[in-house]
């Protein structure tokens, strides 16, 4: 009777351990497997190479869970028979269930579940040993199932395919964001804007025609040069005729080097020739991908082009800084105006610039407005409101309150944006 009592305990912590390894080899992280075998950790290369053959793994501790727990149950039934008669049949089904559930089902799933990758690299040499005892058994077990599945329509290979490993990615930031505070929400929030290069295009981060400088290249010389250096930028973009045909992107070190080269010579001055001294411009079409223009910026080794629409006309120019800042937020330097465009207010609402963007705006507050149709504050009011609204006027558009407060001329330059109000029935 003690050799049996004895037969069963082993067998409750044989199913327990069957029954951790599985939760923890079925959860642990895989990138952080990944990331130790590449540091060197044998352990973490055993559980990855199980984690590859997840069908035997699985058929191997389902198999052994099963084994040792029926055989647990039999030998408790012949026991308790023999103390209770008939009774015994009805009590040992009692107390192993309980017995199985709490401590070879509960307990040992729960513990391996917080401590998931320390339990994994733990079990993984002799679960690795047990399913190469088991292969025989386990192939044969798994053949039958998949004749199974086969007679019922199913494909016993097909996966799921319904999410691309991009979703699960986005997923699993938008999890890390959501939970994180301080600095790792801030490394989440840049590795979601590094996902969402592919889905934006220039032409909603490039800065407008209306913003950027430009010289007419027949204009006299000394007026270029005032103008060049009045201006906040080093590449100025030069136009003939009309300012949608560019010429050439002067440089201010180029121009400037020229005209010390003439000594200050006015006379000469006035012979220098823009055009000739300008680089070639590159033009890119406003549908053009941030991801896309990250590496043609990378592969041509410049960081300045001209954006152009689908009849050659000048939308504005993009830069590498602007699609870094899309990644890592604003990036001021001494070219930068500093005019605050976003200000909060102790009511809840905010005062917003025309023409801030909309990934800024829900960057900066955590807010979910649509930037499919518009890219800027001012653009999705005029695209809701199908109009130009007049100053006053208030709007309703996805649960917020846009009150229009300022207009130049026909363009929206500042918006007082009022955010749903929380439920207090909300946790």
């Amino acid at each position: 009777m003690i050799y049996i009592a004895a037969a069963i305990l082993i067998l409750l912590i044989l199913s327990a351990f069957f029954s951790g390894s599985e939760t923890a080899l079925t959860a642990s992280s895989r990138p952080l497997m990944h990331q130790l075998e590449k540091n060197g950790n044998p352990r973490a290369a055993l559980v990855n190479r199980l984690q590859q053959k997840k069908d035997r793994l699985i058929g191997t501790l389902l198999v052994g869970n099963n084994l040792v727990n029926i055989l647990a149950s039999a030998l408790a039934t012949s026991l308790l028979m023999g103390l209770f008669g008939e009774a015994g049949v009805a009590i040992a089904t009692v107390v192993m269930t309980l017995l199985v559930l709490i401590f070879s089902e509960i307990m040992p799933k729960t513990y391996a579940y917080r401590h998931a990758n320390r339990v994994a690299l733990l079990v993984a040499p002799p679960i690795n040993v047990i399913m190469t005892v088991f292969t025989p058994f386990v192939r044969t077990v798994n053949w039958v199932v998949r004749v199974v599945l086969r007679l019922f329509g199913a494909d016993p290979h097909s996966t799921d395919t319904l999410y691309s490993p991009e979703d699960e990615l986005r997923g699993v930031i938008e999890l890390h964001t959501t939970e994180s505070k301080g600095e790792a929400r801030e490394s989440s929030i840049m590795l979601r804007s590094v996902l969402d290069l592919q889905d934006v295009q220039v032409g909603e981060i490039m800065t407008h025609r209306k913003d950027i400088d430009t010289i007419n290249a027949d204009m006299p010389v000394d007026d270029a040069i005032a103008l060049v250096l009045n201006s906040a930028y080093t590449r100025i973009p030069l136009w003939r005729e009309n300012p949608d045909n560019v010429v050439g992107i002067l440089h201010a070190k180029a121009l400037l080097r020229e005209v010390r080269a003439q000594d200050g010579n006015l006379k000469k001055l006035k012979d220098l020739n823009l055009v000739a001294m300008a680089a070639t411009p590159w033009f890119i079409p406003e549908q053009t991908l941030l991801l896309d223009q990250l590496q043609a910026f990378r592969d041509r080794h410049e960081h300045f082009a001209l954006v152009v629409d689908e009849y050659g006309s000048l939308m504005g120019i993009v830069t590498l800084e602007d699609i870094l800042e899309e990644i890592v937020g604003d990036i001021s330097d001494e070219t930068d105006v500093q005019a605050p465009g976003v200000n909060l207010h102790a009511d809840g609402s905010v005062i917003v610039q025309g023409d801030v963007t909309i990934r800024d705006l829900n960057r900066q507050l955590d807010w979910e407005l649509p930037d499919e149709e518009a890219s800027t504050i001012a653009g999705l009011v005029l695209h809701e409101s199908r109009r130009i609204p007049e100053v006053g006027q208030t709007y309703m558009f996805y649960g917020f309150r846009f009150e229009v407060l300022r207009r130049r001329r026909h363009q929206i330059t500042a918006i007082r944006i009022s955010p749903p109000k929380p439920d207090p029935n909300d946790a």
